[in-house]
């Protein structure tokens, strides 16, 4: 196995227990991204509070699926890609990672459009000129600065995500009738509604975010003094599968909590004043500038900034860790870029593929809409490898999943891949 610790890394010997970032948390808050604030927005104006019963059902689901994706890095020192280049086809680790890539390309590029259109709405200026700033921006921090450093500035930039909390309490949700909503909801069978809840599991349980957490565990294994894979250190597994639920538990319950505030804020005001159209997360926030003040305008459009400066480098590195693992190249963040050219390249080759879609004719609305319900379809052929996957002792050797995981990961691959069937029954129909 490539053992990290003898390459030259960017991260101290003794780095501040401070500095050490969780991978279920930070994933979980990378969830919130500019598109997802976006799928959010669109559900809240268009519905109100009929669909925020769809965050309660996604919340069990997202976790399960990204502790089962914890446990295939940490348990055999590899990410998903690793493993598929292992163990299954080349044509099918092939396919799942070329998908991955097209949808987080397409993220990326929304994410980058909408993080440039909240940022000339708060001091104006040419929007295309931010999403070039925002991408260099991401890629440097991403590409130069020491790994520990770099987690820290994750960590922080996880504090945007409260702006959303504030916004809530700021408009006076009527609480009563949202509770109301949540537990009896008024459902549908027509197909917009059908598609909004496919963008929005699409959104809460992402590939991106099952290929980053688990190379995150591999990173973090690799940079722990004494730490190593479960495969060869068995006496490890109690504690680390411990750490691995508490961190991811928490970081998909802030994910949903946070998503649960927006689609309130925007039921609560958009909804409420018949504005059911909001295609992104700038319009959205432009319209609460009208309905609800400028403070919450301000505070919603920073949001998308903080969030966004979050989710990029998720993004990009999932990519990277893919096709790197894929391509059996030297893979990690934590390595210089001299010892790791191949995958950086892959950085910065998507962050500016994704800057690049915001200077075509390609409609950003769109975009940022559809990148959701793409990670929807996406997700279930990632899902099922990695059930697949996670139940074999070839692999796994004895940790492989417990019962109570077993079956609720693979709820969550069939409810996945349920709406992904419903949405295209209702287009046909």
């Amino acid at each position: 196995m490539n053992t990290l610790s003898r390459d030259p890394v960017k991260q101290p010997l003794r780095p501040k227990l401070l500095q050490v970032m969780g991978p279920g948390l930070i994933t979980g808050a990378s969830d919130d991204d500019p598109s997802g604030i976006a799928t959010y927005s669109q559900v809240g104006a268009q519905f109100g509070y009929s669909l925020g019963w769809t965050l309660l059902l996604s919340y069990p689901l997202m976790a399960a699926i990204q502790e089962i994706s914890a446990r295939i890095g940490r348990v055999t020192g590899y990410g998903i890609a690793g493993n598929l280049r292992r163990h299954y086809p080349a044509w099918l680790s092939t396919s799942i990672v070329s998908l991955l890539l097209v949808a987080n390309i397409i993220n990326l590029g929304a994410d980058l459009g909408a993080m440039g259109a909240a940022l000339k709405l708060l001091i104006s200026g040419p929007a295309l000129l931010y999403v070039c700033l925002f991408g260099a921006l991401s890629v440097g921090l991403e590409v130069f600065t020491r790994y520990a450093r770099y987690v820290s500035v994750l960590k922080w930039l996880c504090l945007s995500l409260f702006s959303y909390v504030i916004c809530a309490f700021v408009v006076k949700v009527p609480w009563g009738e949202v509770g109301r909503a949540v537990i009896w909801p008024s459902l549908s069978a027509r197909s917009d509604y059908i598609v909004a809840i496919v963008a929005v599991m699409g959104t809460t349980i992402s590939p991106y975010l099952f290929f980053w957490q688990a190379e995150q565990e591999v990173e973090d294994e690799k940079e722990r003094p004494g730490a190593h894979a479960l495969t060869h250190a068995p006496w490890q597994a109690r504690t680390e599968f411990s750490r691995i639920r508490i961190d991811t538990y928490v970081g998909m319950a802030l994910s949903n909590i946070i998503a649960f505030f927006i689609v309130t804020t925007t039921a609560t005001t958009l909804h409420a004043h018949g504005l059911t159209n909001i295609q992104t997360s700038a319009q959205a926030a432009e319209a609460l500038r009208a309905v609800a003040g400028r403070f919450t305008f301000v505070v919603f459009a920073a949001g998308i900034i903080g969030t966004g400066l979050l989710t990029l480098p998720v993004l990009a590195g999932s990519a990277a860790y893919a096709v790197g693992e894929l391509r059996a190249w030297r893979v990690g963040l934590a390595r210089l870029p001299r010892r790791a050219k191949a995958f950086y390249g892959v950085i910065v080759a998507a962050t500016a593929i994704g800057v690049g879609l915001n200077f075509t004719a390609i409609d950003p609305v769109k975009a940022l809409y559809w990148s959701a319900v793409l990670n929807g379809v996406v997700a279930v052929p990632v899902m099922i490898v990695m059930m697949h996957l996670s139940m074999r002792p070839a692999i796994m050797s004895k940790f492989t999943l417990p019962a109570p995981l077993r079956i609720l990961g693979w709820i969550s691959t069939l409810v996945m891949a349920a709406t992904v069937v419903a949405m295209g029954i209702a287009w046909l129909v």
